[in-house]
């Protein structure tokens, strides 16, 4: 009984929950998180006091279960969407949010966030608009296109285009096509999903122009012809193709259009850069497309969505369907896509996109960066390497860089440490050494970037 009474003793020495909000502690946690938050988390610190009850030294204190209370709501409040530098040379890197956005872009996401906009409201008329009209002039002007439709990815663009233009009939699709990217998107069940009904032809390594034909001849002619652009693997061996303006001649012949699914959907050449050339929009439109799909934050540079664009009378009847309205782009992807766009049809694209910025920078640069680095921590070689696009573009395909190359104990567990400071830093391990590749830190994040080194390497 004594050791009841003990306990009972020692558990009323708690402070409580009153004495604990007007406390100067409390107040200051009230102050920054808020009352409701604060007594949740003060609550759940002296739980935790009880639930550990008696195998504890002594009873805290209010300083201690204030402090406990303090880290909860820190806990509690810290955003799980943090900022990082990348440093791993992937330059679309998708676990990190694919494209940065150039200034011009984050400045138009910003005013159209802190106020009222024009997003569906015609200023010449002083009615309703549309926010269907937002970037589909530049699209078509950049691409040579007829019409476009912006939604919030390509998956969605695909999905829409499937079910506004196929429901209930075939769609053709080569075996050599039916790809699966990030997350599990996979051509035949998005096709599932729409209503269309799958008609694959050729065999998983060749497909041939007859083919197409002989799906195009059925006595029920299919609805369209879609090819879905390998963006992420390669085929290669024994393979065949046919080109896409035979593919284009033979729908047109049986009067089906040609959907193009481009998925990264570049508007520069990327043979120029030293790179396999990717298809463009505009060669695909050129050669016969009637509809092509692709994304805003791959190759395009932009933020996340599925661009659509093509003959004005298949655009319309994707604007028209239900479908537009659940996947359609809201207004701050609307507005980083126009400042986007711009760039490219004001001829400035290579200075001021980054994905683009970062796919031409020189050699001599990206070196000059790397032994800049060296020199201010005093330690590191500067060591050859190979930056990648990412993204599910270009597979296979390198771009020569310059690393910083570190010798530590450790390697992973000095990651470790790097992805602990703030903002985090991310990047790899080649040959039992870290490996830091300028390419993919923007100039700006320099300091930090040094900031976070010097910190992990005193701790070693």
């Amino acid at each position: 009984m004594e050791t009841v009474s003990t306990m009972v003793s020692d558990l009323r020495a708690l402070p409580s929950i009153n004495d604990l909000l007007v406390s100067a502690l409390g107040a200051a946690l009230i102050q920054t998180y808020g009352r409701p938050l604060t007594l949740a988390a003060l609550r759940a610190a002296l739980d935790e006091v009880r639930t550990a009850f008696p195998n504890i030294e002594e009873i805290p204190g209010q300083e201690a279960l204030a402090g406990r209370a303090g880290d909860l709501l820190a806990a509690w409040t810290a955003p799980s969407l943090q900022a990082v530098i990348n440093a791993t040379g992937v330059i679309i890197h998708t676990n990190l949010g694919r494209a940065p956005l150039s200034q011009a872009a984050i400045a138009a996401v910003q005013a159209a966030a802190a106020g009222y906009s024009t997003l569906e409201y015609d200023l010449d008329k002083g009615q309703r608009g549309s926010r269907l009209v937002h970037a589909e002039s530049l699209l078509c002007r950049l691409t040579g296109a007829e019409a476009a439709l912006a939604v919030n990815n390509n998956a969605a663009a695909v999905l829409l285009v499937l079910t506004a233009l196929a429901k209930g009939r075939q769609a053709v699709i080569a075996r050599t096509q039916l790809v699966e990217i990030g997350g599990g998107f996979r051509v035949p069940e998005v096709m599932e999903q729409s209503g269309a009904v799958l008609y694959e032809i050729g065999a998983t390594n060749r497909v041939h122009l007859a083919d197409y034909q002989a799906a195009l001849r059925q006595a029920s002619v299919p609805a369209l012809v879609l090819r879905a652009h390998r963006s992420n693997f390669q085929i290669v061996g024994f393979t065949s193709e046919p080109a896409l303006d035979e593919i284009a001649a033979a729908a047109h012949a049986a009067g089906v259009p040609l959907v193009d699914d481009l998925g990264s959907g570049s508007l520069f050449d990327t043979a120029l850069y030293g790179m396999a050339h990717e298809p463009t929009v505009q060669e695909s439109l050129a050669t016969g497309a009637d509809l092509v799909c692709f994304s805003g934050d791959k190759l395009l540079g932009g933020p996340q969505a599925g661009l659509i664009v093509g003959r004005r009378a298949l655009v319309e009847q994707l604007k028209r369907h239900p479908l537009a309205r659940a996947v359609r782009a809201d207004k701050l992807c609307l507005a980083a896509l126009s400042a986007t766009l711009l760039h490219y049809l004001q001829d400035e694209a290579l200075e001021k996109v980054p994905v683009w910025r970062m796919i031409a920078a020189p050699l001599e640069q990206l070196e000059a960066r790397a032994r800049q680095w060296a020199q201010a921590l005093g330690t590191g070689e500067v060591a050859g390497g190979e930056s990648t696009v990412g993204g599910g573009s270009l597979p296979g395909e390198t771009l020569p860089t310059r690393l910083l190359s570190l010798a530590v104990p450790n390697p992973n567990a000095f990651l470790a440490r790097l992805r602990r400071c703030r903002p985090p830093v991310i990047a790899r391990v080649e040959a039992d050494q870290v490996m830091l590749d300028p390419r993919t830190v923007a100039p700006e994040q320099d300091a930090a970037l040094l900031q976070a080194l010097r910190s992990c390497l005193s701790e070693i």
